[in-house]
């Protein structure tokens, strides 16, 4: 079955193009030009993927990803414009996987797609991470690569993908120290340019989900000019 790949995005040559290109490299492509109506699409349909634009008629990508973001697991990569951060930092806060810049090469496109797609594996075809290790616990903390579950307590933590690949990343590395170029090289294949702030947002949604005080966290500490620490202890 070919995967499935819904591109919600108003401006029609952009989405002629787009979409052709995604069929001739072997995915499923349906298309949406109106937020307002984007959103049932998603519920209905359930893509693996949404190619999800922010400047649409009747709704914006913004609120779409606030409202789905809850009932949808499948895949949200954003459009945003270029060089807008407070976009892009939003996007990720809402809940989006990841996000592109437009305009964005076909080829680029179609890279952050198959990258995004490699890390929302179903639970029975995940490997084993490279230390031999699938399910990870601390205290009342608990994550498994294999379901791709996390649970504090008895109660299950909603994560979106891009969330729980960087949760993991962390707990498997608990203890140590993981710079933003660490975080992003293993989960994005991309250096840290010093500006990029997907992984410092990603870091506050995981943040509040775990109960972690904003202010003074430490379950996963910051440690000021170095990265992120994973605590051992404090669960």
């Amino acid at each position: 079955m070919l995967t499935h790949i819904l591109l919600v995005e108003d401006d029609l040559r952009l989405v002629e193009l787009t979409a052709e290109y995604l069929r001739k490299n072997g995915f499923k492509v349906t298309t949406e030009t109106r937020g307002d109506a984007a959103e049932n699409r998603i519920l209905a349909e359930n893509p693996d993927l949404v190619v999800l634009d922010v400047m649409l008629p009747g709704k914006d990508g913004f609120e779409i990803c606030r409202s789905i973001r809850p009932k949808y697991k499948g895949v949200i990569l954003m459009f945003t414009a270029r060089d807008e951060d407070l976009d892009q930092i939003l996007g990720l806060e809402l809940g989006a996987d990841d996000y592109i810049a437009k305009p964005a090469q076909p080829r680029l496109l179609l890279a952050r797609i198959k990258a995004l797609l490699r890390r929302f594996t179903p639970a029975e075809g995940v490997p084993p991470s490279s230390d031999g290790a699938n399910e990870l616990s601390f205290g009342s903390f608990s994550i498994s690569q294999s379901t791709r579950n996390a649970y504090l307590g008895d109660t299950q933590i909603d994560l979106t993908t891009a969330e729980f690949d960087l949760l993991w990343l962390l707990a498997l590395n608990a203890g140590s120290i993981l710079s933003r170029d660490d975080l992003l090289q293993e989960l994005r294949g991309i250096g840290f340019d010093g500006i990029d702030r997907s992984i410092d947002a990603r870091i506050s949604r995981l943040r509040r989900k775990l109960g972690d005080d904003p202010e003074n966290p430490t379950r996963i500490k910051t440690v000021r000019g170095k990265g992120y620490l994973f605590s051992k202890h404090d669960w």
